[in-house]
């Protein structure tokens, strides 16, 4: 992205009001379904994340400490606003209850089953950033997409998008919480939005409902309990007393926000890219399980799973695989599958240890 100074001149004469009810529009028209503004100071969200830091509940994502998370002017210097937008993604027919339910079957988060969400909104934050430029000539702007330091869920938070949950995910009252977040640091003085007021009230119900017990307290996630940062993030062996409770989720989990009582009000995405694929909308385990590498980088082409590698992949659907109901033909393939890696060379550590638990499990099933 360019990274220009504003015109002096031009900016002593711009309303910028103005181009702040326009910026809100041009957002709309081009597939966001709400757009914010924010300015530079994080308010008390600095001082959460240290103190959850120090903690330890960040598990080995240390790349989380990185100062300039906190401070949007020292990522980008000259930075003035923020720009959040957020975007809908939740299917059409999300499925999620008939998929988590059949334990033959293949749970992946509802986010990630179309298209890489990044160069989607990446691309089209670009065109907003060119709408500016066309109205008011060469500006200082970068985008960003879950892609760099940006404390996104704060900042979406002060630009009025919604108030951060009990589970950590912004929720909005007519939108719930199924959207992703994009920012435009800018250096335009436009006016800033003011932030809503939280509604979660009493209720706890995606801290009851955390399978693997992963919010710890209103607004406090412990992430190496969370399914999703351990199917996606993490690459090492998942805790044993753990894989019980991950059932058949092989990629992120949407309990949280499955149970949440604003997600009535949820939309279905208008984003024809955010289509799920056939392939992985609720796919039997064995199915996926076939899938040797070459076929699991051809399938999963653009697509957010790609944040996974493919020995996760197999260490996540063994998991699944021995969560399943009693079968012989699992117990078969799991058996198969061990023989031929550990014949060509490709059983490490990490996966050989899920592959024993699985096999184990189906193992004491079917005696």
């Amino acid at each position: 992205m360019r990274r220009l100074p504003v015109q002096q001149e031009a900016s002593n004469t711009l309303n910028f009001n103005e181009l702040a009810t326009d910026i809100k529009r041009w957002g709309r028209e081009l597939g966001f379904q709400q757009v914010g503004i924010t300015d530079t100071d994080l308010g008390e969200h600095p001082e959460h994340l240290a103190n959850w830091l120090d903690k330890g509940f960040q598990a080995n994502m240390e790349w989380l400490r990185e100062p300039k998370r906190v401070d949007p002017e020292a990522l980008i210097p000259g930075t003035k606003r923020i720009i959040s937008l957020r975007m809908d993604y939740l299917p059409a027919e999300p499925r999620i209850h008939e998929i988590l339910n059949d334990g033959n079957r293949a749970y992946l988060a509802r986010y990630a089953l179309g298209r890489d969400y990044h160069k989607i909104i990446r691309k089209r934050l670009q065109h907003l950033a060119d709408r500016i430029v066309a109205a008011v000539g060469p500006f200082g702007y970068r985008a960003f997409v879950d892609s760099a330091p940006v404390l996104e869920k704060a900042l979406a938070s002060k630009a009025g998008l919604g108030w951060m949950g009990k589970h950590t995910v912004i929720l909005n009252r007519s939108a719930g919480s199924y959207f992703f977040l994009g920012e435009l640091f800018t250096d335009l003085p436009l006016p800033v939005d003011t932030p809503v007021t939280n509604h979660c009230g009493s209720c706890q119900a995606c801290i009851d409902v955390c399978p693997t017990k992963a919010i710890v307290a209103p607004y406090t996630l412990d992430a190496g309990k969370c399914i999703s940062y351990l199917t996606i993030e993490y690459r090492g062996v998942i805790p044993v007393e753990l894989r019980r409770a991950i059932g058949n989720r092989i990629f992120g989990c949407d309990d949280c926000q499955l149970v949440c009582p604003w997600n009535r009000y949820a939309q279905a995405s208008q984003e024809a890219a955010f289509t799920p694929r056939h392939a992985f909308d609720g796919p039997p385990l064995l199915d996926l399980w076939a899938w040797d590498e070459a076929t699991w980088l051809k399938q999963t082409e653009g697509m957010p799973l790609r944040r996974m590698n493919y020995p996760s992949w197999l260490r996540n659907l063994s998991i699944a695989l021995g969560n399943a109901p009693q079968s012989a033909a699992i117990l078969t393939a799991l058996q198969a599958r061990k023989q031929s890696l550990a014949d060509s060379g490709q059983l490490d550590d990490v996966l050989a240890e899920h592959l024993d638990w699985a096999i184990c499990q189906q193992q004491l099933t079917l005696r």
